[in-house]
């Protein structure tokens, strides 16, 4: 989610404030690593079992967000920084809680490579969005409605 984030926030930016595009996209960096902070942090309170949920809801994120940056339709910034607040909690909180399955569910033995395996697998994934982010990038680039 991170390198998706990195592409599609540079682009959503709002003209009519005080604040550059450079600022903008500075706080929605903020804003989402808070989010994941939060929500990283939340794991010794509570367990969310259900992790392909967060998965799909990320999917949902992209989608709006892609719009908004091909269509500029969102009509206040406020709306974006909760929005991409959110997208902290969810991705956060998918690598938490996925995590913390390995460690209740997968046996001791077998543990240490679970976890070694789903690390590689998370850095395997964000390469791969930030290669899908630089093509939506351009696409949006070329094709903006303002």
């Amino acid at each position: 989610s991170s390198g998706i984030n990195a592409e599609y926030g540079e682009i959503i930016w709002f003209r009519e404030m005080a604040w550059s595009a450079a600022v903008q996209y500075r706080v929605y960096q903020v804003v989402y690593q808070v989010g994941v902070t939060v929500s990283r942090s939340s794991a010794s309170f509570y367990h969310f079992k259900h992790v392909h949920i967060l998965s799909i809801l990320q999917c949902v994120n992209l989608v709006y967000f892609v719009c908004e940056a091909r269509y500029a339709f969102t009509p206040h910034i406020s709306i974006i920084i909760i929005l991409i607040f959110w997208e902290g909690l969810l991705g956060g909180g998918c690598y938490v809680n996925s995590f913390y399955a390995i460690y209740e569910q997968v046996p001791h033995h077998k543990r240490e490579y679970a976890l070694g395996l789903a690390s590689v697998s998370d850095s395997c994934g964000i390469v791969l969005a930030g290669i899908l982010a630089t093509f939506l990038h351009n696409y949006i680039c070329k094709f903006r409605a303002y």
